[in-house]
């Protein structure tokens, strides 16, 4: 019933059909490739293709460009051109959201589309009322014959699709009926697939992203477990929105993408930074490494009984220790087990910057609960909310010390 993975315990990666996306194939037998997007007015040629270069040598597989309305997208012609002379290969995609004429002209262009099912073709106007089954199947009537054109210029011109779908812009329909869910989000992206596949189309790749990477989790597992049921094995584009930048969008990158990628599920990450977008990439690479060595092992052990339901968020029940477990907040730790001796300087790095004149610590919103140590070796007193793990023996040995 909760099937999303092979097993729970060894990793395996979701058996993927394979989409051509340029000369760059995705899924399947493929790497988890890496992307980014570029940030640029599209209008402006050489800034885009300068800094789709940046992307490109700083390792990204895809460059995606956004393009908005039809003079953006008959743009990317001579971007993807001036790549092209510069020698580089990668594959283009263009990022379309209201538009479906400007989505038919990318296609025409480059080698993938992204459209977001929630405003694609489909209302957003916040209007609030209930839609009977009779409504509902006039409305993917109408989205049938506003999608359609593309699905077939995309058939027609090799042309990769993706269906990605954004927690923050559901349509009314979906919304009515579904809610704010992880199941609205899948639903949404389902109804376009069946649309692609009556074309017998079938180069796609899906995407749920939330800036909430637990929702973005619960909505790509719902995807995986809906596709199992209806035989479908689309490829898996992977990000959390808008995850910030420095410090705390990588860690909420990872938490969403790396949570995923450890259930077998992604064939393609985009870490979503507000930094220069080639910065983007060395995250993204720390972030899939993990997995490139053992995306082909055997599984030992199939265990497809799951607990607890994988497409909600429910806390584990446990018991409180400290301030950990039962009702607590989830806390933070810090691992400090590679430094040889605790200062302030440390500390300040992590959030704890002591202030002499006034013998006052300043907390920042990122400190951890908890510092993790090899030993205790410290000249300074912590500050009193900061507690220290250790392993057993080094605690037995300096536990009157601490």
């Amino acid at each position: 019933m909760f099937k999303y993975s092979e097993s729970l315990i060894n990793y395996t990666r979701f058996k993927s059909r394979t989409v051509s996306i340029g000369d760059v194939p995705l899924g399947s037998k493929y790497p988890i490739r890496i992307q980014s997007m570029t940030t640029t007015n599209t209008l402006d040629i050489e800034s885009t293709a300068q800094q789709s270069i940046k992307i490109i040598e700083a390792g990204s597989d895809y460059v995606r460009i956004t393009a908005p309305s039809i003079k953006e997208a008959l743009a990317l012609k001579s971007i993807k051109k001036r790549i092209r002379d510069c020698g580089y290969n990668t594959p283009i995609i263009a990022d379309i959201h209201f538009t479906p004429n400007a989505a038919i002209e990318a296609a025409k262009i480059v080698e993938k589309v992204r459209i977001n099912p929630g405003n694609y073709a489909d209302k957003k106007k916040f209007l609030s009322f209930e839609y009977t089954d009779s409504e509902y199947s006039n409305e993917l009537d109408r989205i049938y014959d506003r999608f359609s054109p593309l699905v077939k210029i995309c058939k027609e011109n090799g042309t990769a699709m993706r269906i990605g779908t954004n927690h923050g812009s559901l349509s009314d329909r979906i919304m009515n009926r579904y809610g704010d869910t992880p199941l609205g989000m899948v639903e949404s992206a389902l109804e376009y697939i069946r649309i692609c596949e009556d074309h017998n189309f079938k180069d796609i790749v899906l995407s749920m992203k939330s800036s909430n990477p637990i929702v973005m989790v619960n909505a790509y597992r719902l995807l995986v477990n809906k596709m199992i049921d209806n035989k479908m094995n689309y490829p898996l584009h992977l990000g959390v929105t808008e995850a910030g930048d420095g410090v705390e969008g990588r860690i909420k990158s990872s938490l969403g993408i790396g949570s995923l990628l450890e259930d077998g599920i992604g064939d393609t990450v985009r870490v979503s930074l507000t930094e220069e977008p080639e910065f983007e990439m060395p995250v993204a690479k720390n972030i899939i490494k993990r997995y490139t060595q053992s995306s082909n092992d055997i599984i030992k052990e199939k265990t497809n009984i799951n607990p607890v339901n994988p497409f909600i968020y429910s806390k584990r029940e446990s018991n409180s220790l400290i301030n950990i477990g039962e009702d607590n907040v989830p806390v933070v730790i810090s691992d400090l087990s590679s430094v040889k001796k605790i200062n302030y300087k440390n500390l300040s790095d992590i959030g704890f910057s002591y202030m002499k004149k006034i013998d006052k610590w300043i907390v920042s919103d990122l400190a951890p609960d908890f510092i993790y140590l090899k030993n205790i070796n410290k000249n300074i007193d912590l500050p009193l909310q900061l507690k220290i793990i250790c392993p057993y023996k080094i605690w037995k040995d300096n536990k009157k010390k601490v």
